[in-house]
């Protein structure tokens, strides 16, 4: 199993980030998917979760309304999209396939001025 993510950066206030997750090793379509975040000095928190065939969603309260997240099984790849960006949200993004307890390395956002 390997999930690699991308698409992390620094960015302003109220700016929009696209995150991407590439996944192998596994059948993707039959798994549902999660981005967690890590902030300095804080624990890692579900962020946002989606069902194998992209159904259901879930947002963790402090996101709802600003960020997305989808999948596209055919590519095998879930995304995050990232609107109205505070800078709480800074933090290293990590996609995780609960099935298999397995997590990415993670990409760092940053939300400063």
């Amino acid at each position: 199993v390997q999930l690699v993510e991308s698409g992390g950066g620094l960015v302003q206030p109220g700016g929009s980030l696209r995150l991407s997750c590439a996944a192998s090793g596994f059948t993707f379509s039959s798994y549902g998917m999660s981005w967690y975040r890590q902030a300095p000095g804080k624990e890692r928190e579900l962020v946002a979760a989606i069902t194998s065939a992209g159904g259901v969603t879930n947002y963790a309260d402090s996101v709802k309304g600003r960020f997305t997240i989808s999948r596209d099984n055919a590519k095998k790849t879930v995304y995050l999209q990232m609107n109205s960006l505070k800078p709480e949200d800074t933090a290293v993004y990590h996609c995780y396939v609960g099935r298999f307890r397995s997590w990415g390395q993670g990409t760092q956002v940053t939300v400063s001025s």
